[in-house]
């Protein structure tokens, strides 16, 4: 039985007095989220007739505008057909009051194209998976840590099934995202990159390593993390550089976009005793970045590591506030574990706040360091 769950971004699409650009990986219910505001014309370019259909004939949107007269458009997949975009620009300009919608998983794709993202005349947001607030901050830390929270996969009572769509996952987006878009010209390649790629993420990266992992070249690697980026699969988490006086370990890192899809490319499901660190890191890091993005509010997160090895494991900055975070999955925290966050102050010389994130367990303080578990973190960030 499908379970009916406002996601937090839909009142600000439906308040939103542009039209929208929806961007977001597959399989996070960005067309589900567009159909529940009940658009007057929907478009799915996914299907293939629509998409052919609209490509041989460049007059079918305004034939189709002129028929029904709807006030809301809905055109799913639009990077499939960037050219589109030329048509919505005139027919906005001609009618303001008509508001589209458009959804798209891939950035590059719009970018490749040179799309005309119509500057001035629509609004982009970002969907991700369910986070903790549409949850009522209820959401199950150990099973999200396993498998992930993509809607369907996160509300199904059958694990067998969750792993079998999670374990597709990749193959899915490898012939829907890449080939049929013509992304790389070397699919067997990128494939064996994504998989080396899900191995690394998290780590400092090595490029010289994961392309001689994989099989391909050194200088197609940066590339192919960038796909990875565009296509909203993993996200870079990049040094932060505003400190004084400190030799940065300037190597970013990448965390893929869901928990499961990653368990999913690395076949292995079980939040065990050796991968609940990473896994409850991926966890924190796209919790925190959904989050702000279900609200639309700027967000950025950065990693702290130095030459002379002080580490902090995230900066985050959001609402204008800076946060040093540390992310452990133990359940004793000492002293010991604040070092980072109290040395941090040496070479950051404006305010910022501290704070342990840990799976679960009761808020508490030691030495000025907030403790909390995930939810009640996010909630202490506005989040």
């Amino acid at each position: 039985m499908a379970v009916t769950l406002q996601r937090t971004l839909g009142v600000v699409l439906l308040k939103s007095p542009k039209s929208i650009l929806l961007l977001g990986p597959r399989q996070v219910g960005k067309s589900t989220l567009i159909q529940s505001l009940k658009p007057d014309l929907e478009i799915q370019l996914a299907q293939e007739s629509v998409f052919l259909e609209f490509s041989h004939n460049p007059s079918e949107l305004e034939n189709q505008i002129q028929a029904i007269k709807p006030k809301t458009i809905f055109i799913d997949e639009i990077q499939r057909l960037p050219s589109l975009l030329n048509t919505i620009q005139a027919i906005v300009d001609k009618n303001k009051k008509l508001k589209f919608y458009l959804t798209g998983s891939s950035a590059r794709k719009l970018k490749q194209g040179k799309a005309n993202l119509l500057p001035g005349r629509i609004f982009s947001y970002e969907l991700g998976p369910l986070v903790s607030a549409e949850l009522g901050y209820e959401m199950n830390v150990n099973q999200a840590m396993e498998t992930g929270t993509l809607p369907e996969i996160y509300f199904s009572k059958d694990r067998a099934f969750q792993e079998k769509l999670l374990r597709t996952y990749s193959a899915t987006y490898l012939k829907e995202e890449i080939q049929m878009e013509a992304l790389v010209r070397n699919l067997e390649g990128f494939s064996r990159f994504i998989h080396v790629a899900a191995a690394s993420s998290g780590k400092f990266l090595d490029y010289s390593k994961i392309a001689k992992q994989a099989k391909i070249s050194r200088q197609n690697t940066p590339s192919f993390f960038e796909i990875l980026e565009d296509t909203m699969i993993a996200r870079k988490i990049s040094p932060f550089l505003e400190t004084k006086d400190v030799d940065i370990v300037k190597h970013p890192r990448y965390f893929f976009f869901d928990t499961g899809v990653l368990n999913g490319l690395l076949g292995n499901f079980i939040a065990s005793e050796d991968r609940k660190g990473m896994l409850f890191e991926h966890l924190f890091v796209n919790q925190v970045y959904h989050s702000a993005k279900a609200k639309d509010l700027d967000i950025e997160i950065y990693g702290f590591r130095t030459r002379g090895g002080l580490e902090i494991d995230f900066l985050v900055r959001v609402k204008q506030e800076l946060w040093a975070i540390e992310v452990k999955c133990s359940s004793t925290i000492s002293s010991s574990d604040l070092n980072g966050l109290q040395s941090f102050k040496k070479y950051y010389k404006k305010p910022y706040y501290k704070m342990v994130v840990v799976p679960k367990g009761v808020a508490k303080e030691i030495d000025g360091v907030q403790i909390l578990p995930l939810q009640k973190a996010l909630q202490s960030m506005g989040l």
